[in-house]
This record gives C-alpha cells, structure tokens and sequence, in this order.
C-alpha cells in the first residue's frame, strides 16, 4: 500500500482542518488539492466554476490530482466532488489510502452556516452556489454517498473534535497498512490491528508445533520463558520442542490451575523465577493454557522489566474465544475479579482446536458461551450456524468446528481492533451477559460457576432485561436460551444469595459514576448499550433465575 493519505467527504467534513492535523503528527507533508488548483489556473475555485465551467474545473482536478500523487508520504485534503470521476478514484486507490470523513447534513449544515456568518472572506462552494440549505445539501449529499462509499475507510466525525478526527485517521491508515501481509497464510483467522502493532491470530487444528518458527520470524531472541499449569503441562512441552528446535533456550514454570492462581502473590513468585534465569526484556512470555494462565502470564509480561513480549497459546475453548484476544492482563483482588491489569498486546495467538479433545465436557460448554455471545451481539448467521451445527460442536468435529472458532474469533478481534483500550465504547459490546455474569462468579467464590456458565445466566438476565424494555421479543429470549441449552450451558443459578449479587454488581468495570452500562440486544446479532435499567428490574429478573 502507498503511504498518501486522501481524505475525502463533503465539504464542511473538516478535511483541511483534520488533513494539517495530521500531517503534522504523522510529519509528512500536507496537500490541499484545491489550493493547488487555484494556483495552477491563477484563480480562485469560484472563479475557475464561474469563467470557465464544471467540465473543466473537473480537468484540472483530475490533473493536478494525478501530479500531485506521483509524490509519496502526504496528507491529501481534496474536494468535495473528486469522487464523482472514477478515474480520480483509480488515482487515488493506486497511490494511497482513501479515508472518508464522514458527516450529518445537519451537522454540515450548521458548519458551513457557522462559518460563513464567522467569516466573509471565507471560500464559496459553487456547487451550493442555490444556497447553503438543510434541503441543498442533503440533494448534493445523497448523490454522492454511494461514491464516498468506495473509501477504504470511514470516520464518522458529527460528535469528535478535529483531534479525535484525526487520531482516527492515523489509526485507520496504521490498520490498513501492510493489510496483507498475512494474507496467504491459510491458517490465519484474523489481525488484531493496535497500537502496539499487529497481533496474528492462527487457528487450525495440530499446529502448535509450529510455534518455533513463527517466533524465530519476529523475534531475534534466543531465550523464552513458558507459564502454563499442570493441567496443560503436555501442550507446554509440545511448544518447548518446537522452540528448542529453532534454536530458542526455554525456560517452563507451572501453576496451580484454577482463579486462584490469579493473585499478586502468584505474579510475585513468577517476577521471582524469572529474575533468577535473567530474563532480559525482549525475552518472550509465553502463555500455555486456559484463561488464568493467559491472564497472569500477561500481567507478568505487562509489568516485569516494564513489559516484555507475550505470545498466547489457549488451550481452553473460554481461552480461544474471549481471554487470549484482547491484551487483557489482570490478577484479581478479595473485592472483585480483575481490578488489577493493564493492555499488554500479545505478539500473536495461536489456536490449537485440537489442544480441546482432553477438554471436560463442562469446559467446553462454558467456552462455547463466549462464541455463541459473539452471534448474539454482533452476526445473526453465526448464531443460525450455531443452532445448525450444535451436536457436532460439541463433539468437536474437527472441520466445523475448526470453521466456527475462526468465524468467532474474527469477530473478538474486529471489535478489540476498533476500540483497543474501551475507549470508545465498542469493545463493551463483549460484554453482554458479563455484568451479572461476573457477580454470579464472586458470589459463587470462583468454584461453583465457571465462566462461562455465569456470562450464560448473566446473558439469560440481559436478554430478559431487553425484553423489559421492549427492544427482544419472547421469541428472540427463548431461542437464545434454547441455543444456550442445546450447548449444554446453565439458565439459572442455584445455591446463591441475591443479594450477593447484587453487591458484587457494585464493582462492575463497567458502570460509570455508580450507574452500569447494561450490554442488552435490540434483535439478535445486534448489541446496544443501556445504562438506564432500573435497579428493581434487575432485582426481579435475578430473583426469576434462581431456580
């Protein structure tokens, strides 16, 4: 991919503003292609319209645009109706990457009003030369929208100020550079794209062992470190050949396995082990196991040495699907799950579907209600496929299965990729289910639930509470809950006070202000965030599912 940057959209979008923004953060050279047009013709945008007509203003953009692409590494500010010519598009798509800022004709509206009464010297658009009205810019707008579709990405700038605009932008071209470098790999089910870099995410069925190989190819290190727990002590040695045989020392330390090894004490001991094999800091940690092993072993490579990198090997299907995607790292604490972490993005993922076999039925279960939670928030189809395939899953069939896994995985790393650090409230959609979920697991003591039997309770809750508000229909509920059963997964609790839950609710991750923002579905496949439920609601619903 070349390095231009073109912004397009319709004027009022901020181009020029957003477009100096970020040529100057990312210090490449800043274009306003309609600036360039006026000095070629030596007159202004206006004049060129007015003296010698459309046709040939639309020449002399497409010329200047074409010269001015044959530079590399700028920002390119163009103007509103370059994308009504497909040869400008043809130039712009071989030269660079095209992003669409994207904007309501009301808020359009409102700017360009803005900023005429602001400023009379300002520059005329001559194809709103009929007036700057709702009505004019709407009719100009929708003509065009189909062409400013053809962007390789959009960002929608109605509610972000020019700075968050432009962050989007360099965010938006540093997920579409090098798009394709992995893409040959049949293996690969998706990139995780974040600040940090890019995260692979292999799954295929008995590829562990090709673990060695993969890290020889980013790393320069001849020394790793493996965490697992004596539950995955076998997957640990598999990784251990491999690594040994391209020529890279390893180190293993097992666990206890279960939450409570997720402690600082733990970390400690591990901070202690590998301070005593002088583990530099570009010595990989590599995470052997289920969710609790992922999750320690990443805070230890988050905070040893001020972060070292970190590789995820899940060996569990909860692992697969929720804990080893993300660079969520956490130790938990004696008032609540995971209130101690930090974003450490592995390296890559590897996704052994086959590391499931020895899996507990139970195991299995839980894990497979992080996937069937992507369908629910996010692609109807996946939850069909789900109800089609059941039988099969659970028996782990090795290509659907195989299928599946990667199909939910890609959906985990779209949106950890759109919103890396919860920042713009994307990533919350993962949880659904996990407000109540998660109060189910503290209450529970983290032994009676696991996971993912209380995000499936916590997902019975939030479908009900959707229901409440009217925006799932008692159809939608019971087919959720009916997928939930056929995947051998619990709809109520047992053996807990609700009262428990409702005080561990109170320190949800989520809520802001004392208030939770609730993850509820307004249909299937589509996940909505809520933080007006009221509490009796709630109280009524938790009280339904204790059976």
């Amino acid at each position: 991919m070349n390095s231009n940057i073109f912004l397009t959209g319709f004027s009022g979008s901020g181009k020029t503003d957003v477009g100096k923004y970020v040529a100057a953060k990312m210090q490449r050279s800043f274009v306003d292609l309609d600036i360039e047009i006026s000095k070629f013709a030596n007159m202004s945008i206006e004049e060129i319209f007015s003296v010698k007509g459309e046709v040939t203003f639309r020449q002399i953009e497409t010329e200047i645009l074409a010269k001015i692409s044959a530079s590399d590494n700028q920002v390119i500010s163009t103007g509103g109706g370059i994308v009504e010519k497909d040869q400008n598009h043809q130039i712009m798509n071989s030269t660079g990457t095209i992003i669409c800022l994207e904007t309501t004709p009301e808020t359009i509206c409102s700017r360009l009003e803005k900023q005429y009464s602001n400023d009379t010297n300002a520059t005329h658009r001559p194809m709103l030369s009929a007036g700057y009205t709702l009505e004019n810019i709407k009719d100009l707008k929708q003509r065009r929208q189909h062409m400013y579709a053809k962007a390789h990405w959009t960002v929608h700038t109605d509610c972000l100020s020019i700075g968050q605009v432009s962050e989007e932008v360099e965010r938006a071209y540093r997920l579409l550079d090098n798009g394709s470098r992995f893409a040959e790999d049949s293996l690969l089910s998706s990139v995780v794209r974040t600040s940090s870099g890019d995260c692979p995410i292999w799954v295929g069925w008995d590829i562990l062992s090709s673990i060695g190989s993969r890290l020889k190819s980013i790393s320069s290190s001849n020394q790793a470190f493996i965490i697992c727990d004596d539950g995955t002590k076998k997957f640990a040695e598999i990784a251990e050949r491999s690594l040994q045989d391209s020529g890279i020392s390893v180190e293993v330390r097992s666990i206890h396995p279960g939450e409570t090894s997720k402690t600082l004490q733990v970390a400690s001991d591990l901070y202690g082990w590998l301070g005593s094999f002088h583990a530099e800091r570009n010595n990989p940690i590599i995470a052997v196991g289920g969710g609790v092993v992922g999750d320690i072993s990443g805070f230890v490579a988050a905070t040893y040495l001020r972060g070292m990198p970190f590789i995820q090997v899940p060996t569990s299907m909860l692992a697969m699907m929720d804990a080893s995607i993300g660079g969520k790292t956490a130790v938990d604490m004696p008032h609540g799950k995971n209130l101690v972490g930090s974003f450490h993005q592995p390296k890559f993922v590897i996704v052994d579907v086959k590391t499931l076999i020895d899996l507990p039925k139970r195991h299995l279960s839980a894990g497979w209600a992080e996937a069937i939670k992507h369908g629910f928030i996010l692609d109807k189809e996946l939850v069909f496929d789900f109800e089609r395939n059941a039988p099969a899953l659970m028996n782990l069939e090795r290509e659907i299965t195989t299928e599946i896994v990667k199909r939910s995985i890609a959906i985990k790393s779209e949106i950890v990729s759109l919103d890396e650090h919860e920042t713009l409230g994307k990533r919350i959609l993962l949880n659904y289910g996990h407000t109540i979920g998660h109060a189910i697991e503290f209450a529970g003591g983290f032994s009676r639930y696991l996971h993912g039997e209380a995000v499936s309770i916590g997902m019975v809750a939030a479908a009900n509470i959707s229901m409440r508000k009217g925006l799932l229909t008692k159809d939608e509920v019971k087919r959720q809950i009916s997928l939930q059963k056929m995947m051998g997964l619990p709809v109520k609790f047992s053996g807990l006070e609700v009262d428990e839950i409702q005080r561990a609710m109170l320190s949800d991750k989520k809520s802001k202000d004392k208030q939770i923002n609730w993850v509820l579905l307004s249909g299937l496949g589509n996940a909505v965030v809520d933080n007006e439920v009221d509490s009796n609601l709630v109280s009524e619903i938790i009280n339904d599912l204790r059976s």
